[in-house]
């Protein structure tokens, strides 16, 4: 079974609305201690509940203490999800916001009004270190207004590199290619040349959301159009998406218990070999080395392949960041500056790695990778050192269709058509477009 953490952090990371699932909420207080007499400086740090998170601010802080005896750390949480949106909104904008905070990138970064609300770290020296599609993420037309908090990850295809050896198969970089492997492991006997886990129906998105590289290859400026209601999902090329869910169903290429099997039944398909290939998010790596740690060398991940060889590439999804609020000013704002700095080192980037599993890169220069990361991580440095990948969409639209992982599994089934899984996905969004005031909708 899947942890409960673990399908929090995906349904999150894919933009679902399951990240309001129930967890005991840690307490909440708002601002900072004082600075007390002596000059020292006490900042309080707003982070949200989850284990994990925990487990890394309290990591940071612990070191930058030691290397800044005279500013002290005081790591405070608040709920996930609605709730700890809300009171995010809530506290910007009385001005009780804790001295620094930890909040998403992309589109609920934009919900923030950070001109208003937000330090301006633009002048800052760590600035030049950051990822370019990291910084697109927490910037606006006036500044840059955070660090990054974690790694990046992946929608791709992870695969079992002994299977693609022993049958000699190179890795694609276009659409027709991945087909055409696929249906050389089916004739080579392999139970799943393609693995879906529609148990798990956040996993069925994956062909739709991991796609969004060769829309924006094809048209840059798809997002935009997207958010301005000039872009639908039924025309190319973001109807490719649905396309591939149906033709690798139509072909049989799937697993015989994709609608019950399950996402960590998934990862260790591919982990055995009873499996070839899933498209999943890289955060699996945390699945794979729980589950199947023996196979760490053995999955590997490549993009999911679309129409042009040449502009083959990743999509990525950024990490969170970690933000000063204006009402954060003097003294405090000095401290501040100083440890939002230091999340920009290499030490700081070496505790995160070592308090979490690995999903991907770093987005900061200089952060790098462990040499014993699995496979599927490290296979994916070499597309970010080349400059090809691209943002998922909900770095660049605020809007996401609540029922999306319904229709997805419905095409992936043989229950939909393409054609009008695509349709009723751009008749799903246009509720939440109208909601967030969006014009032309």
């Amino acid at each position: 079974m899947v942890s409960r953490t673990t399908t929090r952090r995906a349904l999150a990371a894919l933009g679902v609305g399951g990240v309001a699932l129930t967890v005991a909420l840690a307490g909440c207080s708002a601002g900072g201690g004082d600075s007390s007499s002596d000059g020292e400086v006490t900042l309080s740090y707003l982070v949200d509940n989850q284990e994990a998170t925990v487990v890394v601010a309290e990591a940071l802080a612990e070191a930058f203490e030691a290397e800044n005896p005279d500013i002290k750390i005081d790591v405070q949480t608040r709920p996930q999800g609605a709730e700890g949106d809300n009171l995010v909104k809530t506290r910007l904008a009385t001005g009780e916001m804790d001295d620094v905070f930890a909040y998403n990138s992309g589109s609920l970064f934009q919900a923030l009004s950070p001109d208003e609300t937000l330090v301006n770290l633009d002048d800052q020296e760590w600035v030049g270190k950051l990822d370019e599609n990291f910084i697109k993420t927490v910037s606006t037309d006036n500044g840059t207004y955070a660090v990054p908090m974690g790694q990046s990850m992946a929608g791709a295809v992870l695969y079992n590199k002994d299977i693609y050896a022993d049958l000699g198969l190179e890795i694609p970089t276009t659409w027709d290619e991945f087909i055409a492997n696929s249906e050389a492991i089916k004739e080579a006997g392999v139970a799943a040349p393609i693995v879906q886990t529609f148990g798990d129906t956040w996993t069925s998105q994956l062909f739709v959301l991991g796609d969004f590289n060769n829309v924006l290859a094809e048209d840059p400026d798809w997002a935009e159009k997207y958010t301005n209601n000039q872009a639908k999902y039924v025309d190319e090329p973001a109807f490719a998406g649905f396309e591939h869910l149906q033709e690798v169903y139509d072909k049989g290429l799937l697993n015989e218990d994709y609608a019950s099997a399950l996402y960590a039944d998934g990862v260790s398909m591919v982990a055995t070999g009873e499996g070839a290939q899933y498209p999943m998010l890289t955060f699996a790596a945390g699945q794979l080395m729980t589950s199947n740690p023996e196979a760490k060398d053995v999955v590997g991940t490549f993009p999911l392949p679309g129409p042009d060889a040449g502009s083959n590439g990743l999509t990525v999804w950024m990490p969170g960041a970690v933000y000063i609020p204006k009402s954060t000013e003097g003294a405090k704002l000095e401290a501040a500056k100083k440890f939002v700095a230091w999340i920009t080192t290499k030490e700081s980037c070496d505790i995160q790695a070592e308090s979490t599993a690995p999903q991907g890169p770093f987005v900061v220069e200089g952060c790098t990778l462990a040499d014993d990361v699995p496979a599927m991580i490290s296979d994916m440095q070499p597309y970010f050192d080349e400059g090809k990948t691209n943002l998922a969409l909900e770095f660049l639209s605020p809007i996401k269709g609540p029922a999306l992982e319904q229709i997805t599994v419905a095409v992936g089934s043989g229950i939909t058509s393409a054609a009008d899984g695509a349709a009723q996905y751009d008749e799903d969004v246009v509720k939440q477009a109208q909601q967030l005031g969006l014009e032309g909708w």
